[in-house]
Parts: C-alpha cells; structure tokens; sequence
C-alpha cells in the first residue's frame, strides 16, 4: 500500500513547495503544447488530418512505448483539428471521447483522424494512431464534442 502511495504523490516532503510552484508557473495551454511539440502535418483538407510524430522520450511509459495518456491526449487535439478543418469558430468540448489500445508505439507514428458526422450541435471524429513503418493500428479512438451554439443576442 505505501509504495502504491508513493507511486500516485510522486513528491518529496521537503521540495513539494517548490515544484507545485513551478508547475503552477507553466504557461497556459502547456499540456497542447507538450504533447503535441513534434508532430508535422503531412495532409489537411475538410474533415481529415494526417500527422507524423517521432515519439519523443517526454511521452514514454515506464515500458518505453507511447504513453496511454499522451494517446489520449494525441486524439482529442488531433480530432479537434479536424473539426476546425470546416472552419467553425469553436471546436467544441468533450462529451466523450474512449481510445482502444492496441499495440506499443516506440518510434515514428501516424496519426489520422476523420470527422464522422458534423452537425448543428455535435461532431465525432475517428482517430487512429498507426505505425509508420507498416501501418500498424497502436490505438483508435472516438470523440464526441459538442458544439457550443452562439447566442445572436
């Protein structure tokens, strides 16, 4: 139980100070900026986005592979840009998005993702992170936004 504790605060007593400031400090939209650093667009056009990402070791699991969350992370930013790709002024929030793991990603990785229905009030995208060497699927996800509607007050 106490390594189980030790694992999840992941601090120590006499530094915690220190560090939940310099946390703190990070610029806003820092979480975008460090898993999405990297990726290179390779295909944009209404409703899909092609990417390419060398993992890098900021986004590595203790098993050296892509970690889950980073993942997670990699489909709700690029299934947002694909919404964006219909030049809608918000891409939305999150009402669901669910990711399948499939197989470890270490090296170079494709990401694409497709809008599936883009309506008044909501839109899905399909996304699927591949391995660039042979088209592997590392995980598929799904997410669901929904799209705020501007008041005309």
């Amino acid at each position: 139980m106490e390594k189980t504790k030790r694992y999840l605060e992941k601090h120590d007593d006499g530094d915690d100070r220190n560090l939940a400031s310099a946390i703190d400090d990070l610029p806003l939209r820092f979480y975008e900026q460090f898993v999405m650093t990297g990726l290179r667009v390779d295909l944009i056009e209404p409703g899909r986005v092609v990417c390419s990402l060398k993992v890098p070791a900021r986004l590595l699991n203790e098993n050296n592979s892509l970690h889950g969350g980073a993942t997670a992370a990699l489909v709700d930013c690029i299934g947002s840009a694909a919404i964006k790709t219909f030049g809608v002024s918000t891409t939305g929030v999150s009402v669901e998005i669910n990711v399948s793991y499939m197989d470890a990603a270490y090296l170079d990785i494709e990401i694409e993702s497709k809008v599936l229905r883009m309506g008044k009030t909501i839109a899905v995208v399909n996304v699927e992170l591949r391995k660039k060497s042979n088209g592997k699927i590392v995980a598929q996800g799904r997410h669901t936004k929904y799209l705020a509607i501007s008041s005309k007050l």
